[in-house]
């Protein structure tokens, strides 16, 4: 029987870690957490920076932090040469342990090592667009509907082996099913077939903000192309590194990898709540 869902989409919901009641304070509207993704608001033209990097800040004062799956304890975060401190919440995350990945993957040969190396590169340039379009603002939602097979953060264990954590969360549907943006953006990788990630497709969301899609059987859009939220970019596959269908939706602030669970919420089964 086919089960239809309802997508819930909330965007940075408030933390009052500043309340903005002093010149020249931030407000900030997110979550303070490993993985978590931060809006700001400060005086148009203040300096911002975040562990001693420019935050750039656009004509209405707005800007975007982000912090990685293994941020420290404390941050600091510098306006105009105030310095404020952020608590950031720890985590715990799951082992998760996949068995069956082909030889030649777990053990490229130098001829692969090269291509690996070259695709590592394209997708880097991929993410150096830094405008400060605030695409993300109108908020998110899931680019595909399903079981969720694989969870951000998550240290795998391939064929035994440990490898990198997974960085992205994996959604369990069928090949072909339409990949959806999530969010308004432009598009700046589109490629069919990557040695790890194979189908692949990044859209830039501004302010450093990007979401890739991997393993997809279909890349339905261009470098260069304008999307809007629920525009179709792309079909679920099994390509690249997967012993199976899915798609790995991954989100990175500049290069810290942050949690897209933590911007669209839950999936909920809209049967479920019709009863």
């Amino acid at each position: 029987m086919c089960r239809r869902f309802r997508l819930i989409a909330f965007f940075f919901s408030w933390v009052g870690v500043i309340a903005g009641a002093g010149a020249g304070e931030p407000v900030l509207e997110g979550k303070l957490v490993q993985g978590g993704l931060v809006q700001g608001v400060v005086d148009p033209g203040a300096r911002v920076e975040l562990a001693g990097k420019s935050v750039p800040v656009d004509d209405e004062g707005r800007f975007v932090i982000g912090f990685d799956r293994d941020a420290p304890a404390i941050e600091q975060l510098h306006v105009d040469g105030q310095v404020f401190t952020l608590s950031i919440e720890p985590r715990e995350y799951d082992i998760q342990r996949v068995e069956g990945i082909a030889k030649r993957i777990m053990s490229p040969s130098e001829q692969d090592l090269q291509r690996i190396r070259k695709e590592a590169a394209q997708v880097a340039n991929a993410r150096t667009l830094y405008d400060l379009r605030a695409d993300f603002a109108t908020g998110f939602e899931w680019p595909v509907v399903g079981p969720i097979s694989g969870v951000y953060g998550s240290q795998r264990f391939y064929n035994g082996n440990p490898s990198r954590p997974h960085y992205g969360v994996d959604i369990a549907v069928a090949t072909g099913t339409p990949v959806l943006a999530p969010a308004p953006g432009l598009v700046t990788l589109a490629e069919d077939d990557l040695f790890y990630s194979g189908g692949t497709v990044i859209v830039d969301h501004g302010h450093g903000l990007t979401s890739s899609f991997l393993h997809m059987s279909k890349v339905s859009v261009a470098v260069g192309q304008r999307v809007d939220r629920g525009t179709m970019i792309g079909e679920v596959g099994a390509t690249g590194r997967v012993t199976g269908p899915h798609l790995d939706w991954r989100m990175n602030w500049r290069d810290r990898r942050i949690d897209p669970q933590l911007l669209v919420g839950e999936m909920i089964d809209a049967n479920a709540v019709a009863d």
